[in-house]
């Protein structure tokens, strides 16, 4: 039997409702962002604690693994265009499992790189067939909103897996610490399994000409480099502002977890909202100018606290957080709208995967810049972020501009 989505793409496999991938796809986020949620809060644990590794090394062998994840985020994504995104899904994600399993048998630095090396391998394959299992499972008119959901979803996942970790830190021994591998694996591999109830997606033929089309498609790439650069505001919260609040305000420490909780819960609460009018690439991109002048406005809120009172000090530190969100849900909707709505259909795969890079970079580049700036700069290090996040985002309706000018220009592939 087939499969018709309502914009006509046609996919194998049995006969689904509408919402039936919807499902899946959330179902799939839940499992997965659960395992990240765990691991990201006891990963340099192990690898310390467990592993006997030094900071440092620990430090290297995740650099390591994002330099191969960023590298390959390109050439993966073409092979889920090729082979098709739910093949390349399953089995990446099935690869993930006994890969981190073999944490379990780590001895030694070398081996950890090695294994966190190829596990990079199988998570940048799957995170490109995701978005295009997405981009060919639903309809382009409700990618954005799903988009929106899921990570609304993941929210609420991400911190289920936090508060596991959190057991297993109290317990704080290396049998609780294994068993954290061991249940990360599982994840993965369940992650695998649901992939199987989704429909097939249809791999894209081979054409003539170049084989990664996105490494020539300029504007393209000029919005993902802006993307990623304004990407950055994702570790403002987690890593640049409890240093701040520490060193440079009066506010209690316990503020640090007042204002992450509140962005978790405004996101959950907003984020399907803010991707309203973000399903074409015009719309997506005055969307992601708006929310970039909202991180701005943070910015500047946030650089208030220095040297305030206890309590005033709290009050815009929460104030900030708030703006904050109204920014990055915003943002991150206009960022997917554009990223889907610019992409070729027959060549999605590549084309988020290299949108994937945008945010990779902004992640290697925000700790070290963005603490730079405010812990040692203080106020005047804040307002150099805002007026960078707000000059960002009011150039990106002029690239995404010109971006569709070129598409419209662009002759379609002839087949192979």
């Amino acid at each position: 039997m087939a499969w018709t989505a309502r914009d006509g793409a046609t996919v194998t496999g049995r006969i689904l409702p509408p919402r039936g991938p919807a499902r899946t796809l959330t179902a799939i986020t839940l499992v997965h962002t659960m395992g990240q949620g765990l691991w990201m809060a006891l990963n340099a644990v192990y690898a310390t604690a467990v592993l006997g590794l030094s900071p440092g090394r620990f430090g290297l062998g995740a650099g390591a693994a994002a330099a191969v994840a960023l590298a390959l985020s390109t050439p993966t994504g073409h092979l889920a265009d090729r082979v098709g995104p739910r093949t390349v899904q399953i089995w990446s994600f099935l690869a993930l499992g006994p890969l981190t399993a073999a944490l379990l048998f780590v001895d030694g630095f070398g081996a950890y790189v090695t294994v966190l090396s190829v596990q990079a391998v199988a998570y940048s394959a799957s995170r490109s067939a995701r978005m295009a299992m997405m981009a060919g499972l639903v309809p382009a008119a409700e990618r954005v909103t799903l988009r929106a959901q899921l990570r609304a979803a993941a929210n609420i996942s991400v911190s289920v897996g936090a508060g596991i970790a959190g057991a297993l830190l109290a317990v704080g021994t290396p049998t609780a610490y294994r068993g954290a591998v061991v249940l990360n694996a599982l994840t993965y591999f369940g992650t695998g399994l649901l992939t199987l109830l989704l429909p097939t997606v249809p791999p894209q033929p081979a054409r003539p000409g170049p084989a990664l089309v996105v490494l020539r498609d300029g504007p393209y790439l000029a919005f993902v480099v802006l993307d990623g650069l304004l990407s950055m505001h994702n570790l403002l919260l987690d890593v640049v502002l409890p240093l701040w609040v520490l060193h440079h305000t009066h506010a209690p420490r316990w503020m640090i977890a007042v204002v992450l909780l509140t962005n978790t819960i405004s996101v959950v609460l907003l984020q399907v909202r803010a991707a309203r009018g973000t399903d074409d690439p015009a719309g997506a991109a005055r969307a992601s100018r708006a929310g970039s002048w909202c991180l701005g406005a943070a910015c500047l809120v946030f650089a208030l606290t220095e040297g305030a009172p206890a309590l005033l000090a709290s009050a815009l530190l929460v104030l900030g957080a708030l703006v904050h969100v109204l920014g990055e849900v915003r943002q991150s909707a206009g960022s997917w709208g554009i990223s889907f709505g610019l992409a070729p259909d027959d060549a999605q795969g590549q084309y988020q995967g290299t949108y994937a890079m945008g945010a990779d970079i902004g992640k290697m580049a925000a700790p070290a810049l963005l603490t730079w700036l405010a812990v040692e700069h203080g106020t005047v290090g804040w307002v150099a972020m805002a007026a960078g996040f707000a000059a960002l985002g009011s150039v990106m309706p002029a690239v995404v501009a010109l971006a569709r000018r070129r598409s419209k220009e662009r002759p379609a592939p002839a087949m192979a």
